[in-house]
C-alpha cells in the first residue's frame, strides 16, 4: 500500500518532476500569486522577487522559480509551497525565522471571505491514511522505519524523540532534559518498585529503561518493527529484559491491567477519529486508582476545527494520517467517553522550539553522514524543512507541548 511519497527506483521524487501547466493552472496561479504577495505584504518579513521587494521587514525568502511557486501554491496551497522548498524554487537564509513570522499568523493569511471557499477546494484526508487496525502500522513505518541510524545522527543519547524539558540553562545537556521529561511523567504516574507499567509507544526504549531501573515491570508496544529491534537491545544493554517486554503491538490490542500508563507524543499519530478509542482504551487498561501522564502536542480548538480532516505538507511527506488534538479536544473526550480525569497539566512549547533547534543543528551539521546513508538532497531540504516547520509552531506560541495526568476513580 502506498502511504505517501517515496523515492522511486530511480531516485526520483513523483509530484515533483512537473510544474503545474494549462489553462486551469494558469488561472489558480494568477490568484494564488495576488493572495501571496497580499499576504506577505502585510507581515514582518521580506520576499525578494526578481528585483521587486515585498512585505515589512524580516526575516527573508527569495523566490528563484516565481512561476513554480505560483503554480504549486495555486494547484495545492501550502503543501505546493513546502514543495517549491523542496525543488528550491524558493530559498531561506533563515527557513525557522520566516515560517514563525507565517504561523503566528496562519489563521489571517487568506482573507476571511475567501476562506469559506478555501475550504470547498481543500484537499482532504485520503482513505489511505486512516489510522484502522490494518493500516497503521504501514503509516508508522513511513517515518519511523526510515533508519535507526538517521535517527541517531540528531538526537541525543537517550534517542527521544519527543520535547525535551530544560531548567532554564541554555547550556544545559540535551540528553538532560530528556531525562528529566521522562523522569516527570514517571513521577506523575506513581512509578516506582513493583508498578506495573503500560507504555503505549515505545519510541527507542528511554522511558522503559527508567521505569524498569526503578523496580518497576513494563510493558511496551510498538508498531515500528525498526525501533522495537533497537529498544530490546538497548534495555539488553541495561540488564533489565527480565522486566521489559517490548511488542509489536497496535494500542487497541493490548490487554491486561496495569498501575501506570505512559503515553509520550503518541496520541498525534491515533487520528481524530480514533481519540475516544485511545482513552477508552487507557481507562480500560488502569486499575481502580491507577494513573496515566501522557505528553501531548497540541493546538488551538478553533484551528483545529478548521483543519480536521486536511491533508498537509507534515500528512504528505512526513507523518501520514497524523493530526494534532486541542487541550479542549482531550477534555472532552475524557470527560464524555471514560472515568478519566485530568488533574494536572504542565505545558511547555517554547522547550519543544529549543529541542527542535538543537535537534536541526544537528542534522545539518551531520548532512554528510545522512547522504552515506542513502539519502539524497530531496530529502535533506525535506527533513531541514520539516524540523524548521515544526519549531516555528512552537515559537510562535501556535503549537504547544503538555505533560498530562489522568486519574482513574479508585
Amino acid at each position: 500500500m502506498t502511504i505517501a511519497p517515496t523515492r522511486s527506483a530511480s531516485g526520483r521524487w513523483p509530484g515533483l518532476d512537473a510544474v503545474p501547466s494549462g489553462l486551469r493552472a494558469g488561472v489558480s496561479s494568477a490568484v494564488a500569486r495576488r493572495l501571496f504577495l497580499g499576504a506577505v505584504d502585510g507581515l514582518d518579513v521580506t520576499v525578494h522577487v526578481g528585483a521587486d521587494t515585498y512585505g515589512r521587514g524580516g526575516p527573508a525568502m527569495t523566490v528563484h522559480r516565481p512561476e513554480e511557486l505560483y503554480a504549486r501554491l495555486g494547484r495545492d496551497g501550502l503543501i505546493g509551497f513546502g514543495e517549491a522548498y523542496l525543488t528550491g524554487a524558493w530559498t531561506s537564509a533563515d527557513l525557522t525565522g520566516f515560517l514563525t513570522e507565517l504561523a503566528a499568523n496562519v489563521a489571517d493569511l487568506i482573507p476571511r471571505p475567501l476562506q469559506r471557499a478555501r475550504a470547498l477546494v481543500q484537499r482532504r484526508t485520503p482513505r489511505a491514511h486512516r489510522t484502522t487496525t490494518d493500516r497503521t502500522r504501514d503509516l508508522i513505518a513511513h517515518h519511523y522505519d526510515l533508519s535507526n541510524d538517521l535517527f541517531g545522527l540528531f538526537l541525543d543519547e537517550s534517542l527521544s524523540y519527543s520535547s525535551a524539558l530544560f531548567d532554564g540553562d541554555p547550556d544545559e545537556p540535551l540528553v538532560l532534559a530528556q531525562h528529566r521529561k521522562i523522569d516527570r511523567l514517571l513521577d506523575e504516574a506513581g512509578v516506582g518498585r513493583g508498578t506495573r507499567v503500560l507504555e503505549i509507544g515505545t519510541g527507542w526504549g528511554e522511558l522503559a529503561i527508567r521505569a524498569a531501573s526503578r523496580g518497576a515491570t513494563v510493558h511496551t508496544v510498538t508498531l515500528s518493527s525498526e525501533q522495537q529491534a533497537l529498544a530490546r537491545q538497548r534495555v539488553a544493554t541495561a540488564g533489565l529484559s527480565d522486566r521489559v517486554t517490548i511488542e509489536l503491538c497496535d494500542y487497541r490490542e493490548i490487554h491486561g491491567e496495569f498501575d501506570a500508563v505512559l503515553s509520550v507524543e503518541m496520541i498525534e499519530a491515533v487520528g481524530h477519529d480514533y481519540w475516544p478509542t485511545y482513552f477508552r482504551t487507557i481507562d480500560r487498561l488502569l486499575a481502580p486508582g491507577g494513573r496515566a501522564a501522557i505528553q501531548a502536542i497540541v493546538m488551538p480548538h478553533d484551528r483545529m476545527l478548521a483543519t480536521r480532516g486536511s491533508f498537509t505538507w507534515i500528512n504528505k511527506y512526513i507523518f501520514p494520517g497524523g493530526f494534532l488534538p486541542s487541550a479542549q479536544a482531550i477534555d472532552e473526550v475524557t470527560a464524555q467517553h471514560t472515568s478519566l480525569r485530568v488533574t494536572n497539566r504542565l505545558a511547555f512549547g517554547a522547550d519543544y522550539a529549543e529541542t527542535l533547534r538543537r535537534w536541526d543543528e544537528a542534522f545539518l551539521e551531520a548532512e554528510g553522514q545522512v547522504r552515506l546513508l542513502g539519502f539524497d538532497e530531496t530529502f535533506v531540504r525535506m527533513w531541514h524543512f520539516y524540523l524548521c516547520y515544526s519549531r516555528a509552531g512552537f515559537a510562535s506560541g501556535y503549537l504547544d507541548v503538555q505533560q498530562l495526568t489522568l486519574e482513574r476513580p479508585a
